[in-house]
């Protein structure tokens, strides 16, 4: 017998060693690398090689033009914010990894899914963490129909792919990942080597039988997918599903996309009958009280393919520690400081005493720059105690000149902010409209001391 390979595998940047190290020399983070056995393949002779390579009659060399699109048909999930994240719905062939916290309503709206499914296509739901009577509990609690869904209850990867073989499911849902296991990876499930090779398998069964597959993916602490980096970038479509414990709004955002774009946002509310899709995500985000409090700010910003409205929360106190506190809550704590020195330096508001609270009302996570403007109009209005505008939306990117900068798509941020009832707007004289938007009035303002004089 031959000696085993081995390598070590980190598993935050799939970088390989050939010895175990405490830190991982490419991404510098701890106690991640792990072993990984390398199964054994037998060699095939040259010649043998070589003539399986000659046999290949199938493959030939095409241009573009002459690839065939109407073949793979995308279709539809019955849901209209799940498809909005996958491009348009599910392209037949393709694997998906779908991630999220435990609670989080994974398992949830998959059995939803297959279940409308299962009413036009023949569809396969793989369970390896719960049982069959579990599954079958939960759908009849969700008021789901169940007569056409089929189910399985297996870990090992062949034995699910051989009895798909014989079913030809359209769709395939793996619940979950870190729980499947191959005979001849000699590692725990849930390893490294399990989860790469498991993994690996069901994609290319998945592009070879024209399968679409669905794997269930577990997080990390920090909220990114567990499991070796080469997990993601063997599947097609990457998804995380969002969502804390005390809050009945869910986020389906969409991280890795090679049928659609990225970033693209889907909300769902949990309810007692499941989850349930959120046509209209701005009228929730803007559900203000009646009284208009100073340091709040309603904002446009854009996800994915749509523009956003969104309330934005400051509160500057003073403080009374040596260091004040920069607490940051769906928004980047480095932006923060940034703007505070562009507010000291450009706008001459001092707030170096102060401490500083922001929040992005519904638990949302804005990353663009187009929140600067609104994030310094929030501040600033909490260090004076004054109320703005309850019809008033602001956008606009700050530069470290205190200019304020264009943003792309800024009719479509105004004109969605006018549908919802907003009669005055803030923004950058680049994204001021050349045609006048009914109902609104549009300030446009180059630098930051333009933008305070006509907002205080």
């Amino acid at each position: 017998m031959g000696k085993k390979k081995t390598a070590f595998v980190c598993s935050e940047c799939g970088a390989e060693f050939a010895r175990w190290q405490g830190q991982c020399s490419e991404c510098k983070a701890w106690n991640t690398v792990t072993e990984f056995r390398v199964p054994s393949v037998k060699s095939a002779p040259r010649s043998s090689a070589m003539a399986g390579y000659a046999g290949m009659v199938d493959a030939k060399v095409q241009t573009l033009d002459e690839v065939n699109l109407e073949s793979l048909p995308r279709f539809s999930t019955g849901f209209k914010e799940f498809d909005r994240v996958l491009g348009g719905g599910v392209v037949p062939g393709s694997a998906i990894l779908i991630g999220g916290s435990p609670g989080a309503g994974k398992s949830t709206v998959l059995l939803q899914t297959m279940c409308l499914l299962a009413e036009s296509m023949n569809t396969l739901y793989v369970t390896g963490e719960e049982s069959l009577q579990q599954v079958a509990m939960r759908a009849h609690r969700l008021g789901l129909p169940t007569n056409k869904l089929k189910t399985l209850a297996e870990t090992n990867v062949e034995t699910i792919c051989q009895l798909a073989l014989q079913e030809k499911p359209s769709i395939m849902v793996i619940d979950s990942i870190q729980v499947m296991h191959m005979s001849d990876v000699q590692s725990a499930p849930g390893s490294v080597s399990q989860v790469r090779e498991s993994a690996a398998y069901l994609t290319r069964f998945a592009k070879q039988n024209q399968v679409a597959i669905i794997m269930v993916g577990h997080v990390t602490k920090d909220g990114t997918l567990a499991g070796p980096k080469v997990l993601e970038h063997c599947i097609d479509c990457s998804i995380l599903l969002e969502g804390s414990s005390d809050s009945r709004f869910r986020t389906l955002r969409g991280n890795k996309n090679r049928f659609g774009a990225v970033n693209e946002l889907g909300v769902f509310a949990m309810t007692g009958q499941g989850l349930k899709e959120v046509s209209n995500p701005s009228a929730i985000f803007l559900n203000r009280g009646e009284e208009q409090t100073p340091g709040s700010l309603v904002m446009v910003i854009w996800e994915g393919t749509r523009p956003l409205l969104v309330e934005v929360q400051a509160l500057v106190d003073y403080s009374q520690l040596a260091n004040p506190r920069r607490v940051t809550v769906g928004l980047e704590q480095n932006r923060l400081a940034m703007l505070l020195a562009v507010l000291h330096r450009h706008g001459g508001l001092q707030v170096s005493d102060q401490d500083v609270f922001v929040n992005v009302v519904g638990g949302v996570k804005v990353s663009e720059t187009s929140a600067d403007l609104a994030l310094i109009t929030a501040l600033v209005s909490s260090f004076k105690n004054f109320s703005l505008d309850r019809q008033l939306v602001v956008f606009g990117e700050v530069g470290l000149g205190g200019e304020i900068r264009p943003v792309p798509s800024g009719q479509e941020r105004l004109r969605e902010a006018a549908k919802h009832g907003f009669k005055r707007a803030i923004v950058s004289n680049a994204n001021k409209p050349k045609e006048l938007i009914e109902g609104m009035e549009v300030i446009g303002v180059n630098s930051l001391s333009e933008a305070l004089d006509a907002l205080f």
